[in-house]
């Protein structure tokens, strides 16, 4: 009764304009095949104009989207982008499979796949670190015997959860700064998540997968020939590697517990603020990395210099799409329907955590995009976000992570990028990725509410 009697035709009008948006962005992107950055404009147009926002503060409220979300989370994303090129240029990223995987027995070698793609995952783009690990996952799937699936879905799964719920990848990132979390909360609960999650959607799903793709095989011309000259090429040592890759997460996990036990003041939690800070701990790693990985490896400073200016180029399309993103959600708080989702939540006293999980899961199975469905959704409950405490606050970021992966079809470049890699029909490709991404969305909410209720 209180939801209904304070409903009025304006908060009518702002959902009408919020499912017009989407409506069209989806549209857009799926059936016209426009770029995700120009059919987030095109929407966050859409729903200033349906919602009868002034033309004027329409482009200023994008805008100033646009502007905050690049500053908060652009950087972090470069940083990331230079960290992972160092990793993969330097052969680090092949030292850490080499190792792990010569230190395995045939029967934990899908738990060895899962480890090895979530060190890797880290600082790597889901996609570049699927480029990364697909040769390594078919040339030990070739030597050992094993099922294709059995091997190739603990990998996936380990970068897929990564990619959805920790940072500094641009999804989890771009919904913490959208949604004011704090990252080094938002990391150690999404490492809390990541792990029973890639467990029973990896190494657990993939003796499924293995019966439910049983005639998968490996494409020979895309299994690795051996390299003769490998042996002889300088790469960092495992430590260092290892060490470098978890730096910034051992910062930023340092000043979230500092922020918890120390008191405001304290020289110690001061420091640790400063160095946790997500900018300074990537910048830290980054910088090491210049001599743990890049000068381990043999580089100069010139290629040093190549490595650092390659990582870029690739993720200009990733820092358009979320700062499109953050200028659509800007819009959606200035046109007041953050207001109106909050008092529906509020009134019906809907746990906010499994709203943002359903939000991310219709515009992710409409756009096929995580990373528009995480800032998309974000964008939606971010006065929701306000009522809540720093630890739900985090947790609600992880729910729309979660959320933003399920159920990836052909409406998703990553389906037909795995597809292809593992030499999938499509039915095949349905039956293992698309339910492995499923697997990991219902487990990450499964685990993601029993937090909620418990801290």
């Amino acid at each position: 009764m209180t939801v209904a009697a304070a409903w009025s035709g304006q908060d009518t009008q702002l959902i009408v304009a919020t499912l017009l948006a989407i409506a069209l962005i989806v549209v857009l992107i799926t059936w016209a095949k426009l770029h995700p950055f120009l059919a987030l404009i095109l929407g966050s147009g859409a729903l200033g104009l349906v919602a009868g926002m002034p033309l004027d503060e329409i482009v200023t409220s994008f805008g100033n989207g646009v502007g905050k979300t690049v500053a908060s989370v652009g950087v972090l994303i470069a940083l990331g982008a230079m960290l992972g090129k160092l990793l993969a240029d330097s052969g680090g990223a092949e030292q850490i499979v080499d190792t792990i995987i010569n230190r395995s027995g045939t029967r934990m070698l899908p738990w060895a796949m899962a480890l090895v793609a979530a060190l890797i995952g880290l600082p790597l783009f889901f996609e570049i670190g699927l480029v990364m690990l697909i040769p390594v996952v078919l040339l030990v799937a070739k030597r050992s015997g094993q099922p294709l699936m059995m091997l190739g879905i603990p990998a996936l799964a380990g970068l897929s959860v990564l990619h959805g719920l920790v940072p500094p990848h641009p999804g989890p990132l771009a919904a913490a700064g959208a949604l004011g979390a704090n990252v080094g909360l938002t990391l150690a609960l999404g490492l809390l998540v990541a792990i029973p999650t890639v467990i029973i959607a990896g190494p657990l799903f993939g003796k499924l997968a293995a019966r439910l793709v049983p005639d998968a095989r490996a494409p020979e011309h895309l299994i690795p020939e051996s390299d003769p000259d490998a042996e002889d090429r300088p790469r960092p040592s495992f430590f260092a590697t290892v060490a470098t890759v978890l730096l910034p997460v051992v910062l930023m996990m340092g000043k979230a517990l500092a922020d918890i036990l120390l008191a405001e003041g304290d020289p110690v939690r001061a420091a640790l603020d400063f160095v946790g800070n997500p900018l300074v701990a990537l910048l830290l790693a980054v910088l090491l990395g210049l001599a743990t990985l890049g000068r381990a490896a043999g580089f100069g400073r010139d290629r040093l210099s190549d490595t650092l200016a390659g990582s870029l180029p690739p993720i200009a399309g990733i820092l358009l799409i979320v700062g499109a993103g953050g200028g659509f959600k800007e819009t959606l708080v200035d046109a007041g329907v953050g207001d109106v989702v909050t008092r529906l939540a509020t009134g019906a006293d809907f746990n906010p955590l499994l709203l943002g999980w359903l939000v991310a899961v219709a515009i992710r199975l409409a756009t096929g995009s995580a990373t528009v469905a995480t800032v998309s959704a974000a964008g939606i409950v971010a006065e929701l976000a306000a009522t809540l405490d720093p630890t739900h606050n985090a947790l609600l970021v992880l729910a729309i992570g979660a959320g933003s992966l399920f159920f990836s079809h052909v409406n998703d470049a990553g389906f037909w990028l795995v597809k292809e890699y593992f030499g999938l029909t499509v039915g095949q490709t349905i039956r293992s990725w698309s339910v492995m991404e499923t697997v990991i969305s219902v487990v990450g909410i499964a685990v993601i509410l029993p937090l909620g209720a418990l801290l």
